[in-house]
């Protein structure tokens, strides 16, 4: 019998389904990075390139944001890692002749593996709607093109300027230089999608949108949380660490509704002893299956378990479990927050979060008994319509015993693309302050808009409406990522321009606006020339730590541009001179670092700093116990009615990512920890809630959110999964979710709660 109940008979039924009885990493890690190489590198010598990464004087990973320890490995890769490097640096190209063989509605029928799996792009494209074809053009033309386009808009605040978290600190700068020289703050980029709710929640609780903790700090700490997150597929190096900290006896305490291997035991491809024996390092000492959007009760649970255990630790005599000295001195808000939590009633907390009263009690005595503690979360946390709420009741947890500002303690979000965060810092917001753009406007000599500007839900909503009339995406596949594709697709083919900056062909470059450019670009892999000479880009890490990244590949090829470069080129043919030397910050990428140092204080000696091996880390104020609120405090905040309220005939479905698959890239249609191979058509479902319906492993079902919203044809399966939640593979189950179907506060959208019916495929 499998842990989810099903038989091993059951599984071999349903084909590309069978139970993955191995460790997270391990042999079968090694197989998959071997299998990586062959297809997308074969024999290249550009395989060198994986021992460059993470390395000082490499490049940073194109994939996750887990910071690199300060004494790197000589293989400081995990699994996914390599499967991005060989992705990008694969021999593959889509040329001319490529896109002179397919035409656009050809192409829309390819999914979206086979689209970029087909390979790099080779030259500037445009779409011809004479022949539904992509025909090249020269870069002169494109940006000729791309200015006109700008210009004939109305008024600037009809175009978005949307920004991947690929892009580089230098890039993302001068690209949110180009948007306020135009004159717009639409910047919707890929934290409204993944990690809003930190920056809105964090910063109303701490003062800061970030993380508190750093790399050392899991050496120091007593225990720790990993809530909604799961390492072994979307920031695997992340495993190590655990590792170090179950050897060292640490309790590990897990809530997630789906069990992880990357969670459970974990098998490091970089030690020979566990490699050549059956030895796995175990990873939870306990895993609680909240259920889908179950979170919010849970840790108003734990903490009135903590306040409850508290107030009889005082009656006894004792001095209570909670930092008094800490909350007085450091926060405020706190009888608010416990008027809020002695209302629970336990049943309620039960029923919502899926969770006994005993599990969130024994969490509870863990947190209490432990001096230092970190607790890490990721999207499971953040996108849900009460996402800002579930974060700021973490950091609530971590105030009343004050677990900031000392090591082996902290907040710690799991950010995902690889420079998300960095974007952010270096001003790619829709909601700039003030300070930042005064210190911008007297660097450049220019007005910046004080408008805010468009987030990913309001540009997507502005396109659809026709009060955005173009399109800027630097790198990303946005009309994929975003839900709704009912209305996001629609909206996309609306347009009067659209540009793709990418080093990959995608889905979006098939939603051709009246004028649709596609301009190629290095990758993080390859050699950057400019003027002055080879150069190097940084980039910010989950734990904002700033380091260079320096690609050392041939490039895919010849006349390949820098995203710095093209972004450079754009806004010299939408602006003219304008008085911003933009071929000299081109030239010399120190320039840009020196005009980053003038807009934001905090990377002072810029270039000094940066060239140390490892880099430096930003201003991180609740690390010192300092709040960048305005009060100059933290704050316990209440959550209010914030819970996911389910129809008593409703499940509750979260997507998920496959092992095969980072953000919108599928690399292949393997998910080995979960025990699929070879398809992404599964609804992972409870065994008892199959039951309940009548609805047999390997059945295939519809999944419906509302009549106009079905996910059609999925094969229902066994997997162990909290009662009452179900799963669906991202991008695919996009389409169950409106665009309005977001957190409030924050504008991340709901992608792991949607109430959905479950009915025997039409």
């Amino acid at each position: 019998m499998a842990q989810d109940g099903s038989t091993m008979d059951e599984d071999a039924l349903v084909p590309g389904v069978a139970p993955y009885d191995g460790p997270a990493g391990g042999w079968g890690a090694l197989r998959a990075v071997a299998v990586a190489i062959k297809d997308q590198m074969g024999a290249s010598a550009d395989t060198r390139a994986l021992l460059r990464m993470n390395q000082p004087d490499g490049f940073d990973c194109p994939g996750c944001a887990w910071p690199d320890p300060r004494h790197t490995s000589s293989f400081e890769f995990c699994e996914n890692g390599a499967k991005a490097v060989t992705w990008e640096a694969t021999p593959k190209r889509v040329d001319p002749d490529f896109f002179a063989t397919h035409s656009v509605s050809d192409l829309w029928q390819w999914t979206d593996h086979r689209l970029e799996d087909a390979g790099r792009l080779t030259h500037p494209l445009r779409y011809d709607p004479a022949t539904d074809h992509y025909v090249p053009i020269g870069w002169d033309e494109a940006m000729a093109r791309i200015g006109k386009g700008l210009n004939a808009l109305d008024h600037a605040d009809q175009a978005e300027f949307y920004c991947s978290g690929r892009a580089s600190n230098e890039a993302a700068f001068l690209y949110q230089l180009f948007a306020r020289a135009f004159g717009t703050n639409n910047f919707p980029d890929c934290s409204n999608m993944c990690h809003e709710a930190t920056s809105v929640g964090l910063a109303k609780s701490i003062g800061l949108g970030k993380g508190s903790v750093t790399l050392e700090d899991f050496d120091q700490a007593d225990a720790i949380f990993c809530i909604g997150h799961n390492p072994g597929t979307n920031h695997p190096r992340m495993l190590s660490t655990l590792a170090a900290a179950a050897r060292r006896g640490v309790p590990i305490i897990v809530a997630n509704p789906l069990r992880e291997r990357g969670l459970e035991r974990f098998k490091s491809p970089q030690h020979p002893t566990e490699m050549l024996t059956p030895k796995a390092t175990r990873l939870a000492s306990a895993y609680h299956q909240v259920k889908v959007g179950g979170d919010l009760p849970m840790l108003r649970g734990i903490m009135k378990a903590l306040l409850a255990a508290d107030a009889q630790d005082l009656a006894a005599g004792g001095p209570g479990l909670l930092d008094r000295a800490f909350i007085a001195e450091h926060t405020v808000g706190i009888e608010a927050l416990r008027a809020e939590i002695d209302v629970q009633d336990w049943e309620a907390l039960e029923q919502g979060s899926g969770l006994s009263r005993a599990a969130m009690e024994s969490m509870a005595q863990v947190y209490a008994t432990a001096r230092n503690v970190i607790i890490c979360y990721g999207m499971g946390i953040t996108q849900h319509r009460h996402g800002t709420q579930n974060v700021q009741q973490i950091a609530n947890l971590l105030l009343m015993r004050g677990n900031f500002g000392r090591p082996g303690a902290g907040i710690c979000p799991l950010r995902g693309h690889s420079n998300v965060q960095g974007d952010r810092t270096v001003g790619i917001t829709e909601l700039p302050k003030e300070d930042m753009l005064a210190r911008l406007d007297a660097r450049f000599g220019i007005a910046s808009p004080r408008k805010p500007g468009h987030s990913a839900v309001e540009a997507l909503a502005a396109m659809a409406s026709g009060d955005a009339r173009a399109l800027i995406a630097l790198g990303g596949n946005l009309a994929v990522a975003m839900p709704d594709p009912q209305l996001c697709f629609p909206a996309f083919r609306k347009l009067d321009l659209a540009v793709h900056i990418l080093t990959k062909f995608n889905r979006s470059c098939l939603l051709p606006a009246r004028e649709t450019i596609v301009l190629p670009c290095l990758g993080r892999t390859e050699l950057d020339v400019q003027a002055s000479g080879p150069q190097w880009v940084t980039v910010e890490d989950s734990m904002s730590m700033v380091h260079a990244s320096r690609g050392r590949l041939k490039p895919a090829a010849e006349g390949l541009k820098s995203e710095p470069a093209i972004v450079a080129a754009m806004a010299r043919a939408t602006l003219g001179d304008g008085g911003i030397d933009w071929e000299g910050l081109v030239a010399d990428y120190d320039r840009i670092r020196d005009a980053i140092e003038a807009v934001f204080p905090d990377f002072r000696d810029f270039n000094d700093r940066v060239r140390v091996p490892g880099g430096f880390r930003l201003t991180v104020g609740p690390a010192q116990r300092q709040w960048p609120t305005p009060d100059g405090k933290a704050h316990f905040l209440t959550a209010g009615d914030g819970g996911a309220h389910v129809p008593e005939d409703r499940l509750m479905l979260a997507t998920i990512r496959s092992h095969d698959q980072y953000n919108t890239t599928i690399y292949g249609l393997n998910d080995r920890y979960r025990g699929i191979t070879g398809r992404r058509d599964i609804l992972f479902m409870n065994a008892a809630d199959m039951a309940r319906l009548g609805i047999a492993h390997g059945d295939r079902v519809d999944v419906v959110a509302a009549p106009d919203r079905v996910l059609a044809g999925q094969t229902a399966i066994h997997h162990d999964i909290a009662p009452g939640s179900v799963a669906a593979y991202y991008p695919e189950a996009n389409g169950l979710l409106p665009l309005d179907g977001h957190d409030r506060q924050s504008g991340t959208p709901a992608y792991k709660t949607i109430p959905v019916l479950i009915r025997p495929a039409a």
